[in-house]
């Protein structure tokens, strides 16, 4: 029977230190979630406001359990208008539909501002507003089937945010039926 070796392996000395300040990558600025933390105050509009956070998200998807609340509280406060509200579902609409791999986020942003933005017009709410316009572009399916590469590539990464947006709906609608059966 063999005796077993035990191996010593050289010990290293680290030159990192937890006093070291932190690290950032090239391109990324440390004071930009800062300036959702402010609120609205250094966006001089609306749309500048939500197209600055919507292209944070796109770039930084995993900060959107961190920040999305103080968004919507932002939102609560200065979208008080149907113009406003229709002008928010569009930039997430276009950012949905424009940008590759943004309908996820896009969806979830949806479901998230569906049920936490407070302004109800006479127009419709958020969901409303989103759904009317998911319609309109769905009207146009046989033109869109019809027309250039431009169009129908348009008009393929609507029905992408179109799947992303009804998945999340069903996933949370089923999740919400699941636990009112738990509790009867």
């Amino acid at each position: 029977m063999a005796k077993p070796q035990v191996v010593v392996a050289p010990v290293l000395m680290s030159k990192l230190s937890a006093n070291a300040p932190e690290f950032y990558p090239s391109g990324y600025s440390s004071n930009y979630t800062e300036s959702y933390e402010d609120g609205c105050e250094d966006y001089p509009t609306l749309s500048d406001y939500v197209q600055d956070f919507l292209n944070h998200l796109t770039e930084q998807p995993g900060s959107f359990e961190t920040e999305i609340e103080q968004f919507a509280e932002t939102l609560n406060g200065w979208v008080t208008t149907d113009d406003a509200l229709q002008e928010l579902v569009e930039l997430i609409y276009q950012q949905a539909t424009s940008i590759p791999n943004f309908s996820y986020m896009g969806a979830r942003l949806c479901n998230y501002l569906s049920h936490h933005l407070t302004i109800s017009p006479q127009s419709g709410n958020f969901r409303q507003l989103l759904l009317q316009r998911c319609r309109t572009e769905y009207e146009v399916k046989d033109q869109a089937a019809k027309g250039d590469e431009v169009t129908r590539k348009r008009f393929h990464a609507f029905v992408l945010f179109l799947g992303e947006l009804y998945l999340n709906l069903e996933v949370r609608r089923h999740f919400f039926k699941y636990l009112q059966s738990l509790g009867t």
